[in-house]
């Protein structure tokens, strides 16, 4: 059950429907890249997804495995993407991560600790992959 949900997930990022990520958290769900500020709520989660879709409008986001230890759930990704979007200079990107969650009894994620390499993501946007 939880490979099919992570692989839809997967998929949702990659869809250009950021509501399609949000709709996968609980509605007080949250979540956070890094020590980032967690983002709160779906609209917030949508916004983030926005933010990473607009500036990779042809992301596809790759489950690599997913982890269940008792509650623990890691789901480990690949990103893969084109640095196309306003501003985009056409680098390629390509970053993998993952994310730590929690799940509710209606199968939704209440909490997400995401982790990647923030500043390799930032130097492929301005350089691209392996440059």
């Amino acid at each position: 059950m939880l490979i099919e949900f992570g692989t839809r997930y997967a998929e949702a990022w990659g869809s250009q429907d950021a509501e399609s990520v949000a709709s996968f958290f609980s509605e007080g769900g949250s979540l956070q890249i890094n020590d980032g500020e967690p983002s709160i709520g779906r609209d917030a989660i949508s916004g983030v997804a926005q933010s990473f879709m607009t500036t990779l409008p042809d992301m596809v986001l790759l489950m690599d495995s997913l982890d269940v230890n008792g509650e623990d759930i890691s789901f480990y990704w690949t990103l893969v993407a084109t640095h196309s979007g306003p501003e985009g200079n056409g680098n390629s990107v390509e970053i993998s991560g993952y994310e730590e969650w929690t799940i509710d009894s209606d199968g939704l994620i209440t909490r997400s600790l995401g982790h990647m390499d923030t500043a390799e993501y930032e130097r492929q946007l301005e350089s691209g992959v392996g440059e």
